[in-house]
């Protein structure tokens, strides 16, 4: 393949990108293999694409909305089929948080969590715990809660690729942090 456009350097990439792509993508995924995969994939969509590059942004962010988008799309595959049994399970488990009026039940009101104090070991560990709740989320929410808290994509874009509607988005955000409430409560405090 004859690369016609001076912008990119295909033989480049790997060295100057990969370590990135691949952590921006497992901190997305959680799963190395499938990370792997995505960078992969990122890289041979590059190389198809590479006349269509304008220099208008840097290769390396170039290269990450591509990843980007990819793993849009492993969010989008993960949560077709909106109502799952783990979404039914963590709709359940929510149930008593709150009084019929709509306030906290007393013994689910939410506890100071202690972690005002930024010590870097702390904040390793509420890292690593925070991930493994996250990754008990239902693929939707998890979805929906990345691309919010995480990615800061605005709400009207994660709507539209997750094919989810704005009243549903509030809920499924709601009902995700939740469910990140009670786990780190749960196994942090």
């Amino acid at each position: 393949m004859v690369l016609s456009n001076p912008l990119v350097n295909p033989h480049k990439w790997v060295e100057k990108h990969a370590d990135y792509l691949y952590a921006y993508a497992i901190t997305r995924i959680k799963d190395e293999e499938h990370a792997r995969d995505l960078v992969q994939e990122t890289f041979l969509a590059a190389l198809e694409r590479a006349d269509k590059f304008e220099g208008k942004s840097s290769e390396r962010t170039w290269l990450t909305a591509i990843l980007k988008n990819k793993i849009i799309d492993v969010y989008r595959k993960k949560s077709s089929g909106l109502i799952t049994d783990d979404i039914a399970k963590a709709e359940q488990e929510q149930q008593d948080f709150f009084e019929a009026d709509g306030h906290w039940n007393p013994e689910r009101r939410p506890k100071v969590f202690g972690i005002e104090d930024n010590d870097p070991l702390h904040d390793k560990e509420f890292n690593r715990i925070l991930q493994s709740c996250m990754q008990k989320l239902p693929a939707l929410w998890l979805a929906v809660f990345t691309m919010k808290h995480i990615d800061d994509e605005p709400t009207a874009a994660i709507c539209s690729e997750l094919k989810v509607s704005d009243s549903n988005f509030w809920v499924i955000i709601h009902r995700a942090k939740l469910n990140l409430r009670a786990c780190l409560q749960k196994n942090w405090i």
